[in-house]
Formats: C-alpha cells, sequence, structure tokens
C-alpha cells in the first residue's frame, strides 16, 4: 500500500504538468520554495531556457528558502550569470526568506528585491566540512551603534576563525566565492563575507540600507514598477528594463520536474529504500510470488537514484541494509533473539545518520524514524512470541508425536513385540511382560522401536 501511495504522488506530480505556453515579450514568475536541490536546479534551468527561447523581457525568482545544497546552488547561479535575459530576484511574500543558498542566488541575479518583513543571510556552508564544521558566530562581533531609528551598519571586527582546516576552506572558499557576486553586480561585499563567517542576516530595510538589494516591494506590481527603466549588465550587454505593461506568467515545474521533485524528498527516498529491502526479503522468503520482487527492485532503483543525489551518509545505508538482512536471518532462523534486536538497532542508528540533517531543507522526520523502529520492533517482538508459543505447544506431526500415545499389543511378547499405534504395526520394547490386547503408552522412541509400558489407567482394548 505504501508504494501504491508513492507511485500516486509521483502520478500526480505527472499529470499536473502545465501546458507550455507563448510568453513572447512577457516576464516569466518561477518559485524558489523550500530545500534548493536537483529538482529545483533543473526547474529554473528549463524556466531561463524557456525565457531566452521566448524573447521574455525579465525573469523574476521569487524565492521562501532555508538553503539547500552547495552544487545545485552553483549550478542555478551558472545559469543565471550565462542568461541573456535579466534575471530579478524578489525574496516574497512577506514572512519569506532567503537563508543560505537564497543568499548566494540573490547575490548573483541582476537586480535583487524583498518584501517587507522578509529577511536574508545565515549564508555559512555547514554541510561542506560535515557536523560541527560550520564555525561558531563571533559574540564580539556585531553592528555599529547608531542613533535611534537608523539601520545599523555592519562593521569589521576581530573574527574566531573555525579550528579545523577543512572547515576553513570550505568558509574561504564560500566567502570568495560571495565576495566575487557582490563585485560583479556592484553589492556590498562585507555583508556577503559576514554572512559566511558570522552567519549575519539582515531585514529588507537594512538590506536596502546597506546596498545587498536595490528594491523593496510588497508586490509584483510594486517591483516591475521600480525595476522598469533600471540598467542592467548582462555577459556582453547592457539592458534597460521596459517592464511596465507587461503580462507575468508564472511558470510551474514541468513533469519531470516535479517527478524528480518527489523522488530525491528525502523522507521519499527513505521510504522507497525499506520499501525496495523489505521487498526483495519477502520475496526470497516465497519464490515466485513475483509481485514484491518486481516492487522491491523497482523502488530500490528509483531510491538509489534519489539518494546519489542527496547529501547521504553512505555509513547510514549500510547500516539500514544489515539492519533488514539480520531481521530476515531472524525471521529465518528464530535464535535467542540476538539477530533480531541488532537489526532493530541498525536499522533505526543507519536512519538517524542517513541524511546529513545540517543541510536545511534536507532529512527524514524524527516521528517517521521512530514509528518505523517501533513498528519494526513490535513485528520482531510478536515473531518471538509466536515462536514461544509454537515450542510450547504439543508436537502434532512426525514420530515425535507418538510419544505419550495409547498403543494396542498385536501379541503376547516380553521384550520385544509389536503394537498397533495411529493406524499403524511398529516395532515395541517392553521391560515388563505385554498380553495381546492390552493397551500400552509409548514413553520414548529409539529409532525405529517404540519403548512401551502398560497403561493401568486404561482399559485393555480387544
Amino acid at each position: 500500500m505504501l508504494a501504491f501511495a508513492l507511485l500516486l504522488v509521483a502520478w500526480q506530480a505527472i499529470a499536473q504538468a502545465p501546458a507550455p505556453s507563448s510568453s513572447s515579450g512577457e516576464i516569466l514568475l518561477l518559485d524558489i520554495k523550500g530545500g534548493i536541490g536537483p529538482a529545483t536546479r533543473d526547474y529554473l534551468r528549463g524556466g531561463l531556457k524557456r525565457a531566452s527561447d521566448e524573447g521574455a523581457r525579465a525573469v523574476v525568482l521569487r524565492i521562501d528558502t532555508p538553503g539547500g545544497l552547495d552544487a545545485a546552488t552553483r549550478d542555478i547561479n551558472q545559469a543565471i550569470l550565462a542568461s541573456p535575459v535579466p534575471v530579478i530576484a524578489w525574496v516574497a511574500p512577506e514572512g519569506a526568506r532567503a537563508a543560505s543558498a537564497g543568499t548566494y542566488i540573490l547575490y548573483a541575479c541582476h537586480l535583487a528585491a524583498m518584501a517587507p518583513a522578509t529577511s536574508l543571510g545565515a549564508a555559512t556552508p555547514v554541510s561542506m566540512g560535515g557536523p560541527g564544521a560550520a564555525p561558531q558566530p563571533d559574540e564580539s562581533r556585531g553592528q555599529r551603534e547608531t542613533p535611534a531609528g537608523n539601520t545599523p551598519a555592519t562593521t569589521p571586527s576581530p573574527r574566531r576563525e573555525p579550528q579545523d582546516a577543512m572547515s576553513r576552506k570550505a568558509i574561504n572558499d564560500a566567502v570568495g566565492y560571495l565576495r566575487s557576486l557582490a563585485e560583479l553586480r556592484g553589492r556590498n561585499g562585507e555583508f556577503a563575507e559576514a554572512a559566511v563567517r558570522d552567519a549575519a542576516t539582515l531585514t529588507a530595510s537594512q538590506a536596502l540600507a546597506q546596498g545587498v538589494i536595490e528594491i523593496i516591494a510588497g508586490n509584483s506590481d510594486q517591483l516591475l514598477r521600480q525595476a522598469h527603466g533600471r540598467t542592467v549588465r548582462l555577459a556582453q550587454r547592457e539592458v534597460t528594463l521596459d517592464l511596465v505593461g507587461r503580462n507575468l506568467t508564472v511558470v510551474t515545474p514541468d513533469w519531470r520536474a516535479r517527478l524528480l521533485a518527489v523522488l530525491t524528498e528525502p523522507t521519499v527516498a527513505y521510504l522507497l529504500l525499506l520499501i525496495g529491502l523489505y521487498g526483495l526479503v519477502f520475496e526470497g522468503y516465497s519464490p515466485g510470488a513475483i509481485l514484491p520482487g518486481v516492487v522491491g527492485a523497482i523502488c530500490l532503483l528509483l531510491a538509489a537514484y534519489g539518494l546519489q543525489v542527496l547529501p547521504v551518509n553512505y555509513a547510514g545505508v549500510a547500516l539500514i541494509v544489515v539492519g533488514v538482512a539480520l531481521i530476515a536471518i531472524e525471521f529465518a532462523v528464530p535464535s535467542v533473539g540476538a539477530a533480531g534486536v541488532g537489526g532493530v538497532v541498525a536499522l533505526v542508528a543507519g536512519s538517524l545518520i542517513l541524511f546529513d540533517t545540517q543541510v536545511p531543507g534536507f532529512g527524514v522526520p524524527g516521528g517517521l524514524i521512530a514509528g518505523i523502529g517501533v513498528a519494526t520492533a513490535l513485528l520482531f517482538m510478536g515473531m518471538v512470541w509466536l515462536a514461544s508459543l509454537a515450542r510450547r505447544q504439543p508436537v502434532v506431526t512426525g514420530q515425535e508425536e507418538l510419544i505419550g500415545q495409547l498403543a494396542v499389543a498385536t501379541r503376547d511378547f516380553e521384550g520385544r513385540g509389536q503394537v498397533h499405534v495411529r493406524g499403524e504395526h511398529w516395532q515395541a520394547s517392553s521391560m515388563v511382560p505385554v498380553r495381546r490386547g492390552q493397551a500400552v503408552r509409548v514413553l520414548a522412541l529409539d529409532g525405529l522401536v517404540l519403548r512401551v509400558a502398560p497403561d493401568d489407567e486404561s482399559t485393555p482394548a480387544h
């Protein structure tokens, strides 16, 4: 059922794809919302190409993001820098933010705008050096005190550098990259460095006062009116924006971008991985069922595609695989529970470290991991309980089932003879004489010979 639900989501993503429309001479609006990853990259690349092909006057990127992947962000910025169409970054609607990767994208755009009650900054590359790699903000660094009502200005001061060499390398690389974008667009380079080193942030009014953005606009009409007539420099030429009276066309992701967004959602990739592993396990327990194996193989391949573009810790993947394998071994060869307990622990531990949760917008909800861990533990305990019940039940098949049964002697004998039990004739041995037709109780089984003794509580059969 879970696999069916995931396929239904993917189908809805494809079905909702909009039909292409002509927008020659118009303005395209692209939305950057949520974590920035491969799906966002492909969506923006496609939108910029469409704007170029259709001769759009400008492209507006409406940004509301907590950040995202470094590689995807740099690919997006390369597409913006190479775009023959002016690109306007607009942090909107009110309450939105352009944090981390969003700040890099805003600096790369030809024109930058923000809506009131929005913010940008906090661009420290937390994902590049692993957990704990990001430097701690320097509490001694602040903003210059200004009279009440004035906008504070960022001032350089001694910074606390990270001790780890890899962290310093990542920080300095990010500082250089963001400063280069600031120099290209003529924006505040000091804040660019502070946003990376100290996770500094600015409100819309502060960003305008410090030269980080050019426009504050609460809606699209205000944005286009204020941007109209401004001159921006593209790769090879300067362009004066002619935006007033132009239609604003919202571009929604096509079916491929929607499907990619579903597959690269960390929760979906995680569930596909589990479904794929359990599907193959169930196929191994019931060869020829086909459906579990087919669904498992497909889900595992889709999970592999999603995981290879996400910030994955492959030790987590290995722990999940080992955990499922140990649980499968416990089902196949019930033991004292060591394999099952180890499997549950490995599954939960692998789920917790599977994704780099410091990357904004990426990670598996803790509640989902807890639910899967509890469900797996309950399944394992249920299996152990059923196995213990089965061990306490009397044997009902095989030769062992004869022990304790009543048999009838077919002739007189002392020592070795023959008895009739459960419709079969068996060789028997007795320590005391037995008469023909006497009821005897089976005490033990010695190879193919039953060890019997007269049953005093039973009436001899005739």
